[in-house]
């Protein structure tokens, strides 16, 4: 698995639920660090190694986010769902 991700547009205040069944990364990345993700760039993000789960992210403003899942480089799968609680 590379990565996985979900584009939500969301607003200030909205939390990102993700559900795992296996650590993951999760990340909440804005247009522009998105975009260096990609490209293997330096890039800044919200979240991190979901230990448990659900994994719960705030959002901190409004605005198009993308919502990545990765095994940070290591092989396998996860299986999750994510769930916005709008604010």
């Amino acid at each position: 698995m590379k990565y996985s991700y979900s584009q939500e547009q969301l607003n200030a205040g909205d939390i990102v639920s993700v559900t795992l069944d296996s650590e993951a990364n999760v990340l909440l990345l804005d247009s522009s660090n998105y975009s260096r993700f990609k490209r293997g760039q330096r890039y800044n993000y919200f979240g991190g190694l979901a230990k448990s789960s659900p994994a719960r992210i705030k959002v901190p403003r409004s605005g198009l986010w993308y919502i990545v899942i990765n095994l940070g480089g290591y092989a396998g799968k996860v299986n999750y769902s994510v769930n916005i609680i709008r604010n």
